[in-house]
């Protein structure tokens, strides 16, 4: 799971998904700008790795599920775990020829060199960051989700009309009242709260049959903090949704390649594959319909 301060921390881009024109950094810190074939110089034996040949991953410690399984990054299980196998085979590593380090998730984003090639931590994209890092292009975009305790009477629900009776809550000026008001279309009024924290603890109280947060909130709230509580699934994607990028050392010689694999992998619906198995079918966070 991702931490209460991480979550509340991530910010929303609204960058658009492409493949990049060539292999090198690029002047305006847009790592993926035309849909074009990567150039020669993306290859194993071209890339400039801190290890010749090699190619270092960093994730933090401990890495949690759904993004990663038993805290052990390299059995390429859960869905970053498998993005980043897939990334590395895209650049034409196998699996021997990855190494995985620990990185805290602060001192990731912090300026200064970088001791991996690239980092994969639930990182969002934003302009602020984008001063002191790079990033790829993004590999998955935020879904909104719906929690409630598992005595609700949503929970258990598959559809959006099952929700259409239910009384709903998110945090004020988020995605997540969005979603309650453009999408779900509630006939009970929704209701608003300065943060999270008020919002859970309404649901706690019996005044909400459930609660809408972002998918990466969703799974720490209901993994570690109200373990009576049950993802009822994933709402479908509105306004501009938070992305996460692969996080690179800023003027990476590597960032525009990753990005093209990155790219590669969307375009052949690799990672929308990946998504569902280990974020919907695995973390039972399917979509209402």
């Amino acid at each position: 799971m991702v931490s209460t301060s991480r979550t509340l921390a991530l910010g929303a881009a609204g960058a658009v998904l492409v493949a990049v024109a060539a292999c090198a950094p690029q002047d305006d810190n847009s790592p993926a700008t035309t849909a074009t074939t990567a150039a020669a110089s993306c290859t194993k034996d071209s890339l400039r790795t801190r290890t010749p040949g090699k190619l270092t991953i960093a994730t933090d410690e401990p890495a949690y599920e759904p993004w990663f399984t038993d805290n052990k990054p390299d059995n390429g299980e859960g869905f970053e775990a498998a993005v980043a196998y897939a990334v590395a085979e895209q650049l034409g590593y196998v699996r021997g020829d990855v190494t995985w380090t620990r990185v805290k998730f602060d001192a990731a984003i912090a300026p200064g060199p970088k001791d991996f090639d690239f980092d994969i931590n639930q990182f969002s994209v934003t302009e602020e960051r984008k001063r002191a890092v790079d990033f790829s292009a993004p590999y998955y975009q935020v879904r909104q989700t719906v929690i409630a305790l598992k005595s609700s009477k949503i929970a258990g629900k598959t559809s959006l009309a099952d929700l259409r009776g239910a009384k709903l809550g998110a945090q004020v000026g988020t995605t997540s009242y969005q979603a309650i008001t453009e999408v779900i279309k509630p006939t009970v009024q929704p209701q608003v709260y300065n943060s999270n924290d008020d919002a859970k603890k309404a649901l706690q109280n019996g005044q909400l049959d459930g609660l809408v947060v972002d998918l990466p909130t969703a799974f720490y709230i209901t993994g570690a903090e109200l373990t009576d509580a049950t993802i009822v699934g994933q709402v479908p994607q509105v306004g501009t949704p938070e992305e996460f990028g692969l996080l690179l050392d800023k003027g990476s010689p590597l960032t525009a390649c990753v990005s093209d694999a990155v790219g590669k992998l969307t375009a052949a619906g690799t990672l929308k594959q990946l998504e569902q198995k280990w974020l919907a079918q695995a973390a039972g966070a399917t979509e209402l319909t």
